[in-house]
């Protein structure tokens, strides 16, 4: 659970960014809004995390961390002890969450490509932010089989209500690697904070099996969020050509990718696998074609926008858009795409300690951008 004291202090802060400038009303479904640009000047952002003090944290796909101060101002020079990074291709500097209990440990975790010569992976690690320096770093995961691929890294980082870490990977270009359970690709990963793996994990002791694995068979995933009713993680997967998928994914199931999907090769349109269905293999709660391509996810809780309260927010690179998505249950019932043509590809999506929704822009100048309720609304 989130520190009470941190989000207070956090919502103090974040009050004080009076220096940006709405933009025109846009009117919703359900609220009129307008979005303020808080900071450009981010070179291709990816996550970002909310600090105590009313600082920012984002991840630049570069290799750089950067910190927003309380008043929007991007400080020039990154926080130093980040870890070699290799960018390549889709892969850099990716996910940033903080530990549950950072206000006492000071614990930031961060995916990224790491290299091992000409091959690369996902590792995730962690270091105590102080003083702008990350100190005490150490890898707490590392992708099993590094390769030259430039895609389908993942990776999204949460944390769940009893504290366990979820790392979602991609299948790294190589679709049978999700489907081989002595592989870390294409799989979601669950460990402990310190990068030890639970021992109620659905693979524990079974030979030829890495045991970080909680379920596999994902193409690659960019979007994990924790739904607050239920304390189940959602995570979402780029599909090939369409079929771009939703799931909740659970303890040892087998999500299908290469051998079911709703997509179909690119260029030549063929049937992947064996089609959408296969006994055995898990169907997503929601599905896109044509593809969105999404990155970031966020469940909406707040109070700034009480007619979203419970829905879920997935960014769109390929169309430019922010998805808003109606839930019953674990199903999706209405789908509004916001924000068309307005800010470009959203990389992130979160929702603020003050209940305001806050995205990233994927671009050489990205802008770190805040919605909020027009006086419409």
């Amino acid at each position: 659970m989130t520190h009470p004291i941190l989000i207070l202090c956090v919502l103090v802060a974040l009050l004080q960014l009076t220096h940006v400038v709405a933009s025109p009303v846009i009117q919703t479904e359900k609220h009129a809004i307008s979005y303020q640009v808080i900071t450009s000047g981010l070179s291709h952002p990816w996550s970002i995390a909310f600090l105590p003090d009313g600082k920012i944290l984002v991840s630049e796909r570069g290799g750089n961390l950067r910190l927003i101060d309380s008043q929007g101002d991007l400080e020039p020079a990154p926080i130093k002890g980040v870890p070699p990074i290799r960018q390549h291709g889709q892969g850099g500097l990716l996910d940033i969450v903080i530990h549950p209990d950072f206000i006492n440990n000071q614990w930031v975790y961060f995916s990224y490509a790491e290299s091992d010569g000409y091959r690369v992976g996902t590792t995730v690690s962690r270091g105590r932010l102080k003083n702008r320096q990350l100190e005490q770093v150490e890898v707490i995961f590392q992708m099993d089989r590094k390769t030259k691929a430039r895609q389908h890294f993942g990776s999204r980082l949460v944390f769940d209500r009893q504290g366990y870490l979820y790392i979602t990977l991609g299948d790294r270009g190589d679709r049978p690697r999700a489907q081989d359970l002595n592989d870390h690709a294409g799989s979601l990963i669950r460990l402990h904070d310190d990068g030890r793996v639970p021992q109620d994990n659905p693979f524990i002791g079974i030979s030829g099996v890495k045991p970080e694995i909680y379920s596999y068979g994902h193409r690659n995933m960019q979007g994990a969020a924790l739904n607050p009713q239920t304390g189940k993680v959602w995570t979402h997967e780029h599909g090939p050509q369409g079929g771009d998928e939703i799931n909740v994914p659970d303890a040892g199931l087998n999500y299908g990718w290469p051998v079911i999907s709703y997509g179909v090769n690119y260029v030549i349109g063929t049937k992947i696998g064996e089609g959408s269905h296969k006994k055995g293999m898990v169907q997503p709660i929601h599905y896109w074609i044509p593809s969105i391509a999404p990155s970031g996810m966020a469940f909406y809780t707040g109070n700034a926008f009480k007619g979203w309260q419970g829905n879920l927010f997935v960014g769109s690179l390929k169309f430019q858009q922010l998805v808003r998505l109606e839930l019953d249950g674990e199903t999706i019932t209405h789908e509004e795409r916001l924000l068309s043509d307005e800010l470009g590809r959203i990389r992130d999506v979160r929702q603020g300690p003050d209940g305001l929704i806050y995205l990233v822009t994927d671009e050489e100048n990205g802008k770190l951008v805040r919605l909020s309720p027009s006086p419409e609304s």
